[in-house]
């Protein structure tokens, strides 16, 4: 009898990766699967057909020194709780068999190789037939990462591009960001991510084991995102000079800086803020299968003495002081994943809050979650992981108080201003989606927000305090816009029956959104006469010459105290904003439909508004628009001056795609803007 001998191995990349939606990895090193659903392998014999009453086909898939073997059969294809191997059930051809491969829906993620053994009545013969990474699966039901939804598993799972939101709950802005999972050798570099953790190289079986685990898997990425305890991808810095790497502000992407990572020997790179940290780790979850979002907390307390109050304290003349070690962050972002919790129960199954910015330690390791924001939300701080603290970042009180010399002349406190907004991109659209009510109970909340871009101009905000004699609101009269002056009104209310004399100081102080403010740019003073019970209203604005060096990422802690000479009493109302910067507008020339394959324009307009000459340089990107990364010099554009540049795309890529353009002006604001493009398949 003939040997039976492999002549030629088909993986079927490109149907298999079809059907388990992984066809966005076309430049893959190896084939990539989801776990949970079969996926064919086809052999070309020479000499003769296989004989299934003499011969036999064992395959054995191996992920380091873990192996499982299974012989292939005639049975159907086996269910997705174990490793299974089968003839095609709608007619195997003996010459050339089709081979369906199955896979547990709680198999370790990771890269395997594939070995064929052959045994025939006359030998035993070995191939090896090539790898296959598997990932988890969010369509598959007995995943635990199963979500239910197909426009959230788009969302959540196949988006490369998003939109991460900072600013004030007032004035959210939001910021483009290219999540680039589908980039070449992203995948690659998420996978060596694992490889190279802690855990990995202590005790490698154990991490293997451990990686069917969802988890598991986000506390190891937490962890390795940041590089304090290992060889993480990211180091953090929050001031002083970044001439040694990169301004956190500047990256648009998680692709340059996880292929730099990679590329460098798992070197750290060089520098991280929150959101980036969420953002790489949000594209390293939806790489391995697990959905994820990028969350924002308004006012996110850091809680030092874990009491829940978070103290800030102001001198007599509205100067905000960095006396407490307590903090407030304007804004502080992290990341949501979906995955069952069985290990809790199933009541707190969902999104589980996971931060890779290292603050504290959990488990003598930097990394954060997963939390279940449905325990955050009914306060129960006795389960793992962290919760204590991320239940402090969103529900404690704000305790504010006025110093005169060292004395305490005025003191309130606020329970609703941390956590007072938590919002996430929405489903499919380009606009923040409140979902405050899930993490905390309030009243009626409202799901849509608009993002700054789309503010409405008179839109304000307010603040207010009072006292026994006297009563004060500060209110911005609308959300401020670079070039134009800030108009906010002071509403004093005398609550007695006496005439009062009240001197009235305001403060305005710059801030980067994690820091106490700096030194106060501008400041005024003025004495106001109140009649008995008289409401007063004072107007006043900022003009742009004075605060045009803080526009961009920085905030505005605007202060008003009010002293009463006769008493000695002071009473306190303070806001924070920011200042909208111009934006970049992009517009597609070509109205109608974008075709994948087919050249399209876009143009790319800036209007300076400030009041001097600008300088700067203006980079535009998209993932999946085959346009790559594009640099444009701008060069003394007068006050009022425009500027437009026109670049042409290939989308190479179906789906929704995004364009981002930012432009670094010298010694000024950065200025961003994005275009949403829906590309079609033809």
């Amino acid at each position: 009898m003939k040997d039976l001998v492999i002549k030629h191995v088909k993986l079927w990349r490109h149907d298999n990766q079809k059907l388990h939606q992984t066809e966005g990895f076309v430049g893959a090193k190896a084939l990539v699967v989801r776990r949970g659903k079969p996926f064919r392998v086809s052999l070309k014999l020479k000499e003769r057909p296989f004989n299934p009453k003499t011969d036999a086909l064992v395959f054995k898939f191996s992920i380091g020194h873990l192996f499982v073997k299974r012989s292939v059969t005639f049975s159907k294809v086996s269910p997705c709780s174990r490793w299974g191997a089968c003839m095609d059930p709608e007619g195997p051809d003996l010459q050339c068999p089709s081979i369906l491969i199955s896979t547990p829906a709680s198999a370790p993620v990771g890269t395997y190789s594939i070995q064929l053994f052959v045994f025939t009545p006359s030998s035993r013969k070995s191939y090896h037939l090539g790898n296959f990474t598997l990932l988890c699966n969010p369509w598959c039901s007995k995943d635990a990462v199963f979500l239910s939804f197909e426009d959230q598993r788009e969302e959540y799972i196949q988006n490369d591009s998003g939109l991460l939101y900072m600013g004030t709950p007032m004035s959210v802005a939001a910021r483009p960001w290219s999540f680039d999972q589908f980039e070449p050798d992203i995948l690659e570099a998420c996978l060596s991510l694992l490889q190279v953790s802690p855990q990995h190289l202590t005790n490698p079986v154990k991490d293997y084991k451990s990686r069917a685990d969802p988890i598991y898997i986000s506390r190891v990425v937490s962890a390795m995102i940041n590089s304090e305890d290992d060889r993480g991808v990211l180091k953090g810095k929050w001031s002083g000079d970044f001439t040694q790497g990169v301004d956190p502000s500047t990256w648009t992407g998680s692709g340059d800086i996880l292929t730099q990572w990679a590329e460098s020997g798992f070197s750290p790179v060089m520098y991280g803020q929150c959101w980036v940290f969420a953002a790489v780790m949000c594209t390293v979850m939806r790489v391995l299968g697990i959905p994820c979002r990028v969350v924002t907390n308004y006012n996110s307390a850091h809680d030092t003495n874990g009491n829940l109050v978070i103290e800030e304290f102001y001198n007599e003349l509205g100067k905000k002081l960095p006396h407490s070690k307590d903090s407030i962050w304007n804004f502080h972002v992290w990341v949501e994943c979906w995955m069952t919790r069985k290990d809790l129960g199933s009541d707190l199954n969902g999104w589980q809050v996971l931060d890779p910015t290292p603050q504290e330690r959990s488990a003598g390791v930097f990394c954060c979650g997963p939390a279940p924001v449905r325990a955050l939300r009914d306060r129960r701080i006795e389960l793992p992981y962290d919760i204590p603290f991320v239940y402090a970042e969103v529900m404690a009180s704000v305790h504010t108080v006025v110093l005169r010399e060292g004395q305490v002349v005025c003191s309130s406190r606020d329970t609703k201003r941390v956590g007072s907004l938590i919002c996430t991109k929405a489903v499919g659209q380009p606009r923040p989606e409140n979902i405050t009510g899930d993490y905390k109970h309030v009243k009626s909340p409202n799901s849509t927000l608009r993002s700054r871009r789309r503010h409405n101009s008179d839109d304000t905000v307010s603040s207010n305090s009072t006292s026994q004699g006297v009563s004060v609101t500060l209110t911005l009269e609308k959300a401020p816009v670079a070039g134009v002056p800030i108009t906010f009104r002071v509403t004093i209310t005398n609550k007695e029956t006496v005439a009062k004399e009240i001197i009235e100081h305001l403060n305005a102080q710059a801030k980067q959104y994690n820091h106490s403010p700096s030194d106060t740019f501008w400041e005024a003073e003025s004495v106001v006469k109140l009649a008995p019970l008289e409401v007063r209203v004072v107007r006043h604005q900022i003009s742009p010459v004075h605060y045009e060096d803080v526009v961009g990422d920085d905030l505005i802690n605007l202060a008003v105290v009010l002293e009463d000479p006769s008493n000695q009493q002071r009473v306190l109302a303070c806001e924070e904003f920011n200042i909208e910067s111009p934006q970049l507008d992009i517009e597609i020339m070509k109205k109608g439909a974008v075709n994948r394959g087919t050249q399209h324009t876009a143009v790319v307009s800036f209007t300076n508004p400030f009041s001097v000459p600008v300088s700067g340089v203006l980079t535009i990107r998209a993932a999946g628009l085959k346009l790559g990364e594009r640099e444009f010099r701008i060069l003394n554009l007068p006050p009022g001056g425009r500027v437009q540049q026109p670049l042409s795309f290939v989308p190479k890529k179906a789906g929704t795609r995004m364009i981002q353009a930012r432009l670094d002006l010298t010694n000024r604001a950065v200025v961003r803007g994005y275009q949403m493009v829906t590309v079609n398949r033809n």
